[in-house]
């Protein structure tokens, strides 16, 4: 599985002619490495002197920060998946009327999880930014700079999930799916873009 393949090889794989990995399995490893420095920020404030009063709650962001980890990292996957199943859609045969319209049946149905794939990497994102608003709040203050780029790693993954969001919704046929999920889409980059402004700011300011 890529997820279990040494960092080297995957950004190997990344920058071959394959078409996967590609731009969404990037974005589910940029959300993943947010998520792990949140875990990075917990670990060293959890049961740190000074920071007793926030030493449950740290425990708990920790427990939600690794979870959100391993999500993302099985949108890899996913993500590679949903790719490999498009491609298949398109190269089915279109010989007859029947084939071409088996054809486009699989071909929608596949930019449909295509679609949702990135859309659900996508509310990962916004959840490991929350995530690293409280570890810039109330982590140790010596890592403050490391839930910094926790949420920039989060934001720019949110951002790269919506590319591929837009492109696949783009090829669908159906209206109201397409218009449904690009709306939450925008929904998530609203919520997400101010709060990661927002922490950037935070972390700054305290440097």
């Amino acid at each position: 599985m890529i997820k279990d393949q040494p960092i080297q090889q995957f950004l190997d794989e990344l920058a071959s002619k394959s078409a996967t990995p590609g731009g969404g399995s990037a974005a589910a490893v940029m959300g993943a490495m947010g998520a792990a420095l949140v875990g990075m920020v917990c670990h060293l404030t959890v049961g740190k002197k000074n920071y007793e009063a926030v030493e449950a709650e740290m425990a708990g962001v920790l427990a939600r920060a690794d979870a959100l980890r391993a999500q993302s990292m099985d949108m890899i996957r996913a993500d590679v998946e949903a790719f490999d199943r498009v491609m298949a859609a398109y190269a089915l045969p279109r010989d007859t009327e029947d084939d071409k319209a088996a054809r486009g049946r699989a071909i929608q149905e596949a930019l449909k999880a295509a679609t949702d794939v990135p859309l659900a990497c996508a509310r990962l994102c916004v959840d490991i930014i929350e995530l690293s608003d409280i570890a810039a709040q109330k982590g140790n203050r010596n890592l403050i700079s490391d839930a910094g780029v926790a949420v920039m790693a989060a934001h720019a993954a949110l951002k790269s999930a919506a590319l591929n969001v837009y492109v696949n919704a783009k090829g669908v046929k159906d209206e109201a799916f397409a218009r449904d999920r690009v709306d939450r889409l925008e929904a998530l980059l609203k919520e997400g873009e101010a709060k990661a402004i927002a922490v950037f700011e935070t972390v700054k300011a305290h440097l």
